[in-house]
């Protein structure tokens, strides 16, 4: 019998890894080539390392981050995880989007947030982590060349 992923588990896994700030487990279900989409910059980031550097930084950044709901076929592939969050004093809605792949890893984490001024405070508060998440990246990268 050919194995089956459970995709169910993958995104529960997800959500529950980010609400206890677990960042090794959120980092141990992205997908080795998993595609970012974040809300503030125009190009997407492929990769696990800068992926999982980029997501050590929001949790660095967003308060009071808690997710609301879940939409989405349990079963399925696709699935919307919408948060509120605080960045400084701006309230922040927002969805992450999850695409799974045959293997059940987020091979797709696109992100989005409202209102227009929450994203500004996003983009400053995630410009000042940049040289963090860039170091993070490379030591990451190094360490599993090596």
């Amino acid at each position: 019998m050919d194995f089956l992923p459970d995709f169910r588990s993958c995104h529960q896994a997800f959500r529950a890894a980010v609400e206890a700030d677990d960042l090794d487990a959120v980092e141990a279900l992205l997908a080795e080539d998993v595609v970012f989409t974040s809300p503030v910059v125009f190009k997407p980031y492929r990769g696990k390392a800068i992926t999982a550097a980029i997501l050590r930084a929001v949790a660095r950044v967003f308060e009071d981050f808690r997710y609301e709901r879940a939409i989405g076929d349990p079963d399925g592939r696709d699935h919307a995880l919408l948060f509120s969050a605080r960045v400084g004093d701006r309230e922040i809605g927002g969805c992450d989007f999850l695409h799974l792949d045959a293997d059940g890893r987020i091979d797709e984490l696109t992100v989005m947030v409202r209102p227009l001024s929450g994203a500004q405070a996003l983009q400053a508060a995630m410009s000042a982590q940049f040289e963090n998440i860039a170091r993070e990246a490379q030591e990451a990268g190094a360490a599993s060349d090596g």
